[in-house]
């Protein structure tokens, strides 16, 4: 069904219309008069961030494609897995949509998306995907298949401070050593300077689970008989050594710490490490200026191993109720193009998916282009995150956050709390295993 083109808008007027309409946005592309297609893109973080680039991106898109217009509609990251399931089931989808390796679990098996492999495949950006990205992209579906155009991921990083180090007289931490170190160093509660604040409250079992396999090496999350690895004895020491800093290195008040919490300590000038990822580099940049922070990948492990997490990935799908997948697809690759891609790792901070993406100034790079070549070294391992269960989140986020907080108290043990976890993650991949063959 057409419908004519609309114009883009502000971002909040976005947000308005789609909170007050959304049953009326429509899923098909339509033609236009002239020989012009008119695609409808969902953007999955819609906001005053990303709605600018994204108004950018379709601009150089439509004067490169002049057959082709895109129509945007902004949904708020928290609206937007309901929304495209609310869409699934009652129809309305968008030919194009932002989707992360988050939401296949749910729309790969409804059939929403169609998979891009030949597509991409004969597109100029063959080749030019980083191919561990791609890799996990893949290993978040039963056929591995790949159902996205991925365009960004996200690592984590320490963010220090650099004027601290330098007062201190110390190197930038190279090591998991040299960074407990400074933590130890910058400590002084009698000033109220703390080395590190620590995330104790929501969204803390991924970060701790970062810290953890990094120090330990280990390069897989599960066995090939669907045993977890998390309660590995070298990850039990890791976790000690984690939960050994708080309320000596830390603040008290970490135990509840969620994302804004950590980033208004950090950018109030009185810690010196903070774990999070390269995509709020803009935080810190605005509340300590670029000058005074840098950072720093997550250290090699003893045996030289860089073991990092993998983060989410954040591409183009193409639905498969969409009346337009070529135009569909011609969008998203172009998105995904070293230009472009250069242009939104530099306005998001994240990570860009394109390995030929050069930063804009090469004298003043922006820490995610520069953390993209860490990603590719000879010696990291991407350790797979496995958002392919449906459990995954119930798991980490409800049932283990509480227990963290009790291994922070010394309430519980770093092995009992990991043997716990493991367990729970070990079943749930079995059951996955039976169920997918």
């Amino acid at each position: 069904m057409g419908k004519p083109r609309r114009p883009l808008r502000s971002a909040a007027a976005l947000l308005l219309a789609l909170s007050t309409a959304v049953s009326a946005l429509a899923a098909c592309g339509s033609d236009a008069g002239g020989g012009v297609t008119t695609i409808t893109f969902w953007d999955d973080n819609g906001g005053p961030a990303r709605t600018p680039v994204w108004q950018h991106i379709i601009a150089e898109f439509e004067k490169a494609n002049p057959t082709v217009k895109v129509e945007y509609v902004g949904i708020p990251i928290a609206q937007a897995q309901q929304k495209y399931d609310t869409a699934v089931a009652g129809g309305g989808l968008p030919d194009v949509g932002g989707v992360t390796t988050a939401m296949l679990a749910n729309l790969v098996p409804q059939r929403a998306l169609e998979p891009v492999d030949d597509k991409v495949a004969a597109s100029p950006i063959a080749g030019q995907l980083n191919e561990r990205i791609v890799a996990s992209v893949r290993q978040t579906v039963p056929d591995g298949k790949l159902y996205l155009v991925p365009i960004s991921t996200n690592t984590g990083v320490f963010w220090a401070r650099k004027d601290w180090l330098a007062e201190a007289g110390l190197p930038v931490p190279e090591t998991w050593d040299q960074l407990f170190t400074a933590i130890e160093r910058f400590t002084a509660p009698g000033e109220n300077r703390y080395g590190f604040t620590l995330r104790g409250g929501a969204g803390s079992i991924a970060q701790m689970l970062e810290v953890v396999y990094g120090q330990s090496g280990i390069t897989k999350m599960f066995e090939a008989d669907g045993r977890s690895t998390v309660n590995d004895p070298r990850n039990v020491v890791a976790l000690e050594r984690l939960a050994g800093l708080y309320k000596r290195f830390t603040p008290e008040a970490d135990l509840t710490n969620d994302y804004a919490k950590m980033v208004a300590q950090f950018g109030g000038g009185n810690i010196g490490v903070m774990q999070h990822n390269v995509g709020s580099y803009q935080d810190q940049v605005k509340a300590l200026g670029a000058e005074k922070v840098v950072a720093l990948p997550v250290p090699k492990a003893a045996d030289g191993t860089r073991a990092v997490l993998s983060h989410p990935t954040t591409g183009l799908g193409v639905f498969a109720q969409g009346e337009h997948a070529d135009a569909a697809f011609k969008f998203a690759e172009f998105a995904a193009s070293p230009p472009m891609n250069t242009y939104w790792a530099e306005k998001t901070g994240v990570l860009p998916v394109n390995s030929e993406v050069t930063p804009s100034d090469p004298a003043n790079p922006q820490p995610g282009v520069t953390l993209a070549k860490v990603l590719a070294e000879p010696s990291t391992t991407m350790v797979q995150m496995p958002y392919h269960l449906p459990e995954f989140n119930s798991i980490t986020k409800t049932e283990s956050e509480p227990a963290f907080q009790k291994v922070l108290l010394g309430e519980l043990s770093a092995k009992d709390f990991l043997d716990e976890l493991a367990g729970k993650l070990g079943r749930a991949q079995v059951e996955y295993q039976q169920r997918t063959g």
